[in-house]
């Protein structure tokens, strides 16, 4: 074999090597993998934008599920979200779960914030008290058209009142 067909190999190994590397780790950030204890909590939304599969689940922000899967309710137009939750974290009956935004590029998490309860969900089990997601884009865009169309000036096009007394 020639000096460059064997450059042309080690290249071609190191490419497939990264390329494995790299599966792996999508993989495994992917929210697929099967976690040892987990079990599985449900939640219906009003609006969960930002929200994918493999999506965080966080209390006190710190990563404690994913989002395993989501569905349409066509009776309802709600959205129903399964989210995988890591064994050995309880999460009390009257919890609040929210669709929280991870920034301005549009990416969001499901919060819990744990109640007062005793009693814990077990698996399968809904969380009850929800909060969808908010439009930022939405209201972004009808406050600037608010104040386009004058509304949310101040009055500045609008005549003063006169208060002088009829002077």
């Amino acid at each position: 074999m020639s000096r460059s067909g064997i450059f042309e190999t080690v290249v071609g190994a190191v490419v497939i090597a990264v390329a494995a590397v790299f599966l792996t780790y999508a993989y495994s950030v992917s929210g697929k993998q099967v976690s040892a204890g987990a079990y599985n909590l449900n939640a219906i939304f009003g609006r969960v934008d930002g929200i994918t599969v493999g999506s965080e689940v966080r209390i006190a922000g710190v990563k404690v599920g994913t989002v395993s899967g989501f569905a349409l309710d066509t009776n309802t137009y709600e959205a129903k979200l399964d989210l995988q939750i890591t064994g050995g974290v309880p999460v009390p009956e009257d919890s609040i779960a929210k669709i929280v935004s991870d920034g301005l590029l549009g990416g969001a998490h499901v919060s819990i914030e744990p109640g007062a309860s005793d009693i814990m969900l077990a698996a399968n089990e809904a969380i009850t008290i929800t909060q969808g997601s908010v439009d930022l884009l939405g209201i972004a865009m009808q406050a600037f058209s608010d104040n386009a169309a004058g509304k949310g000036s101040g009055g500045a096009d609008k005549p003063a009142d006169d208060t002088s007394g009829g002077l």
